[in-house]
């Protein structure tokens, strides 16, 4: 297969609606990252999905919707009123987890009883929503467990080949996956932080509380409720270590080790070694948006190390976030990204 590098014209919107009416996998532009998307209603469709990505069978996928109202369909009698409180963050990086009607397939749900929806803000992906007047489930579009991916190069670099094409909207703005609140219990419960933050959720509905498994692994023998929570997720070859402490003692730990540092600007001036700065230690939007170009980056720079004869055993160095805000995003990503590896220093 050829995967087709599609642009932001009203033709090649249409073309790739037009594959998605048939069943085929594309790869679409949202605010938060690229997403991988095939009909929702299509259980053969969005098996597609998970056979591009090797992804495990019981890692639930959002689905995409154009308007709350299209939810309707989708989930029990009366659970698409409860989107009617989020309005303020719908369209945009929110995903609401509700009870799901029979209509979906179970494949789409990882076998739950309830379906995470999603109104993207991208006017791309909202292009092609109306062109199709399909849902789409839409998990990120990369190989599971690697980085997810902010460009369609980033989309190509994975999935060249594997899917029927790639809409090619530019770099995402947010940079990191929605925020995943779960509205299916007695409290509203933030399963996956992202740009909507637990501050601004809790200023909108009164009581949220942020899932254990947001700050700790998920165990091996609980269904996951949401993408992001059960296994090693946004990881790139090398092995990452998250570094906890000031800026010298990061610099020193780094210097004294084979590794490329995913560091704030101002550690760049104490380092020795191969870096990229994803952002001013207190710009947390920064760091979301350039984290995972970031590991990506430092990624393809150890392979040229190594290719010229550099350390055979690198690693990435990243200096921890403040895990409030947006950082609680960044966050949770470095820590599945380094399999919970944190080093204070």
């Amino acid at each position: 297969m050829t995967t087709a590098r599609l642009h932001n014209t009203p033709a090649d919107i249409a073309a790739a609606a037009a594959l998605l009416r048939a069943g085929a996998c594309v790869a679409l532009p949202t605010e938060t990252v690229y997403g991988l998307a095939a009909n929702a209603l299509d259980a053969d469709a969005v098996r597609g999905i998970f056979a591009a990505k090797g992804r495990p069978a019981d890692n639930p996928l959002i689905v995409h919707l154009l308007c709350a109202a299209d939810a309707v369909p989708l989930v029990a009698p009366g659970e698409a009123d409860k989107l009617t409180m989020l309005g303020d963050f719908m369209p945009g990086p929110l995903t609401v987890i509700l009870r799901r009607a029979a209509r979906v397939p179970s494949v789409v749900s990882g076998g739950l009883d309830s379906v995470a929806l999603r109104i993207p803000a991208h006017p791309v992906a909202r292009a092609v929503l109306a062109a199709c007047g399909l849902p789409l489930a839409a998990p990120s579009a990369n190989r599971s467990g690697s980085p997810s991916p902010t460009s369609a190069q980033h989309v190509l670099d994975d999935l060249d080949g594997a899917i029927a094409a790639v809409l090619d909207g530019g770099e995402s703005a947010v940079g990191v996956e929605s925020t995943v609140l779960s509205l299916t219990g007695d409290v509203p419960e933030i399963l996956r932080p992202g740009a909507v933050t637990p501050e601004q959720l809790c200023a909108l509905l009164g009581e949220v509380r942020v899932a254990e498994a947001v700050l700790a692994p998920l165990s091996a023998h609980t269904q996951a409720a949401s993408p992001g929570m059960k296994y090693k997720h946004y990881a790139p070859r090398l092995p990452v270590v998250l570094v906890r402490g000031s800026a010298e003692n990061y610099a020193a730990w780094c210097n004294a080790r084979a590794c490329l540092a995913l560091c704030f600007a101002r550690d760049a001036q104490f380092l020795r070694v191969p870096v990229f700065c994803y952002g001013a230690e207190t710009d947390a939007e920064t760091q979301a948006r350039l984290l995972f170009d970031g590991l990506r980056t430092l990624d393809t720079a150890a392979a040229a190390l190594q290719d010229a004869g550099g350390a055979a055993k690198l690693i990435i160095a990243a200096h921890a976030p403040a895990p409030n805000g947006v950082g609680l995003a960044v966050y949770n990503r470095l820590l599945r990204a380094a399999g919970f590896a944190v080093v204070e220093v």
